[in-house]
């Protein structure tokens, strides 16, 4: 309607410019009867239906945010435990293996010095033998040596064209060996 005269106000010609509706002073009640009503609508709904419904979406959420945080912590701690737990087993294995080990490094040593004295008593038993053989030799070649040597001596003489007694030579010869 208000279109319907702004037109025909134009149409005929009128030099003075309207003012801007909304602002004439005549629209002024009927704009604050429905500003109020509309403001005391929207504070009614909001008041009744909309905050009471956030206020009980923002107080579950701090419910359950809070529970879950109680949940967090009681799981944190059963963690903790758990890994404590794990901890002491595995000191407990540490000592467990570090036990087998020194029990089988103490079975080895063992077995390592009665395998060495035995080793050792055969050696010593073949050197002992050894000995007694090279005892049997050295006399034996000593006794040879002896003879040997006087026949040497003998062999000797006859070539430088003198001679000698056996028994002579024979004395000669031990008391050269140091056995007279």
């Amino acid at each position: 309607m208000i279109a319907i005269m702004m037109a025909a106000e134009a149409a005929s010609g009128a030099k003075e410019a309207a003012p801007f509706p909304p602002f004439e002073t005549w629209h002024f009640p009927s704009q604050v009867f429905w500003l109020v009503l509309l403001f005391g609508t929207l504070y009614f709904v909001l008041s009744r239906f909309i905050l009471p419904s956030i206020g009980n979406t923002l107080e579950r959420r701090e419910s359950s945010i809070a529970s879950d945080l109680d949940e967090a912590a009681r799981l944190n701690e059963e963690a903790v435990d758990a890994q404590k737990a794990v901890e002491v087993s595995i000191a407990k294995a540490h000592a467990k293996a570090r036990e087998t080990a020194d029990k089988a490094r103490a079975k080895i040593d063992k077995t390592i010095a009665d395998e060495t004295a035995k080793v050792d008593a055969e050696v010593d038993a073949k050197l002992a033998e050894a000995d007694g053989r090279i005892t049997e030799l050295r006399a034996e070649a000593m006794k040879n040596v002896a003879t040997i040597a006087g026949e040497t001596t003998e062999v000797i003489l006859s070539k430088l064209g003198t001679k000698a007694a056996k028994r002579s030579i024979n004395s000669a010869v031990k008391t050269a060996l140091g056995d007279g």
